[in-house]
């Protein structure tokens, strides 16, 4: 089953966090939103849009230009 992989690729992504030495990833509070999201979508939105919304960068500013050449895959904090 496809879906049972991916939900191991995720425990396994989690267990490597937790072993992880140093400063945590700011990623890692933005994923656990995700999971939450995913769990308990608010009302009117399917759980694909909560988790697109919760990992998605709200700001309405653009930038002038850009600073870095890939994605981080979450908001970084300010």
């Amino acid at each position: 089953m496809d879906s049972r992989a991916k939900l191991i690729d995720i425990a396994s992504f989690l267990d490597r966090l937790d072993r992880m030495e140093g400063d945590p990833d700011f990623r890692h509070p933005a994923f656990m939103a995700a999971l939450e999201a995913m769990q308990n979508p608010p009302k009117g939105r399917t759980r694909v849009q909560a988790v697109l919304e919760s990992l998605s960068d709200h700001s309405t500013e653009p930038l002038e230009t850009a600073t870095i050449g890939f994605a981080y895959g979450a908001q970084k904090p300010a």
